[in-house]
């Protein structure tokens, strides 16, 4: 076992080493109640077919909250919200994908037809318009127009009707103040609107990765491709897709340009502009009848991508974080040592579709900023051999009783990181709160055992490692409980 970082633990006791011998006991026979199995079978059940994919703002996603709901009020985690309610409720629209679709090259090298395959070739656009679309394909770079930074992919290229091969994300990679320029031009949504209003029929995406954080544009049909074939798309070009996009991002420069090939793209899909979405919010008051004022908050996205084309179970991504805060939330509920503090639960909608619950938890927060003691995010914590919980050397105090804890019962790897700005658009729920001003800490695993499939329709339980599930909830336990315990941090 290795620790890469933990400070100041010659000048530390354990904090299970200050309670009485049989709270001791206590904590331990909880500890051990906490089961890969059961966290298994819970996973199994969050990415299971009668969920749909768990997409933000659909039925099945409102089933899967309510069933993480009756989950926290067996377990005697108290409801979260003034009302006395457990879900949280925010605006999401969002987008039935009714069949694959299809991708179709119509006319290239010697007039060839070819029908590409999903899913292994392409995904059909979680937020496309329902229709056909077809049109000359046009290299358009990463789609941007910014001319207060020197750069436009749409400059003297024609794209009127035409059938667009694009990139994701920016040419620009430095993560510093210069970023932060170009941020609101890393946005799908802004690709996807400057695209159709500058006349384009439809869109290939670079990027073969299930994603509902798009814009659903009424005629605009898009999918998703692989880079295999965006390569093919460039036959003929004397150019190669993949040099063409590195020399982009090296130079910084434009180039676009068309590939004399026609694509067909059809879709099948129905919008739902007014629906909503919610958070999972539960709560165990605090013990203390000072300390209970001040909160630690768990977080966890519960959403998936849904079922474009086909079910995509979401079982890493996030089922296994979900779990394993759920599991944690059973042993501090049942535990014989209650913490001092209150600990407050957020099984978050929309992170997918673009962090919606977790920006509805800062702007509408169910405790006040400045008695938080710190969020703490999980985000797919369910394939590895190893733990590393980011930002515990910025913030030392609130990093100690995980590290202890894994040290004594655990003998994890567990690495950790400093705080860092991050100058580009906000990835995860935790990013969200480190914005706002709040503590984080996110944990993650190490040493991947098995294979990785992001927003993939294997993403299912043959993806997960329960061993690491049930240590993670353990570490949650015990971690939070000595951080909830210990009166020497003070909420800033």
């Amino acid at each position: 076992m290795v620790i890469k970082y933990l400070p100041l633990l010659s000048l530390c006791l354990f904090v299970l080493n200050a309670y009485p011998q049989d709270q001791e006991k206590a904590i331990i026979k909880t500890f051990h109640s906490i089961s890969s199995h059961d966290l298994l079978n819970d996973a199994a059940e969050l990415s299971s077919a009668k969920y749909g994919g768990r997409l933000s703002g659909s039925p099945g996603y409102q089933a899967a909250a309510q069933w993480i709901a009756d989950q926290l009020k067996e377990a005697g985690v108290k409801p979260g919200l003034n009302d006395g309610t457990y879900l949280q409720y925010f605006p999401n629209a969002y987008s039935d994908v009714l069949n694959p679709g299809s991708v179709t090259l119509m006319s290239g090298l010697s007039n060839q037809r070819k029908e590409y395959k999903f899913p292994d070739d392409y995904f059909p656009g979680s937020n496309s318009a329902s229709g056909t679309v077809s049109g000359e394909v046009v290299y358009v770079g990463f789609g941007i127009s910014a001319p207060e930074l020197g750069y436009d992919d749409y400059k003297n290229v024609d794209i009127k009707g035409k059938i667009l091969l694009m990139e994701t994300g920016l040419p620009y990679n430095g993560n510093d103040s210069t970023l932060k320029k170009w941020e609101k031009y890393s946005y799908h949504r802004y690709k996807f609107q400057r695209a159709k209003e500058l006349g384009a029929a439809g869109l290939l995406y670079v990027s073969k990765i299930a994603n509902p954080n798009t814009l659903y544009l009424e005629g605009f049909v898009y999918a998703h491709i692989g880079e295999p074939v965006a390569e093919e798309l460039f036959d003929g070009t004397g150019l190669k897709y993949s040099e063409t996009s590195t020399a982009i991002k090296k130079s910084i420069q434009p180039n676009s340009f068309a590939l004399n090939k026609k694509v067909q793209i059809s879709a099948s899909t129905k919008h739902f502009p007014d629906s909503r979405s919610c958070n999972v919010v539960g709560m165990i008051e605090g013990s203390d009848p000072k300390l209970k004022a001040e909160a630690i908050i768990l977080g966890a996205h519960l959403d998936g991508v849904g079922s474009p084309g086909c079910l995509f179970p979401g079982a890493l991504d996030n089922a296994s974080g979900s779990i394993d805060i759920l599991a944690a939330a059973r042993a501090l509920a049942t535990s014989g040592v209650k913490p001092a503090r209150t600990i407050i639960f957020i099984f978050f909608g929309g992170e997918e579709c673009g962090l919606y619950g977790s920006t509805k938890s800062v702007e509408s927060p169910v405790w006040p900023k400045e008695k938080v003691l710190c969020m703490i995010n999980l985000d797919m914590v369910g394939n590895g051999t190893g733990f590393h919980l980011s930002n515990g050397k910025t913030y030392p105090e609130l990093f100690r009783p995980f590290a202890e804890s894994n040290e004594k019962y655990l003998h994890r790897d567990l690495s950790s990181n400093e705080a860092r700005i991050n100058y580009g658009r906000p990835r995860t729920d935790a990013a969200v709160f480190d914005k706002a001003g709040y503590r984080t800490l996110s944990l993650w695993t190490t040493g991947t055992v098995k294979p990785v499939y992001y927003h993939h329709p294997l993403d299912n339980t043959d993806a997960l490692t329960p061993e690491i599930m049930e240590d993670a909830a353990k570490l949650l336990y015990l971690g939070v409980l000595e951080l909830a315990n210990d009166q020497t941090i003070e909420a800033k």
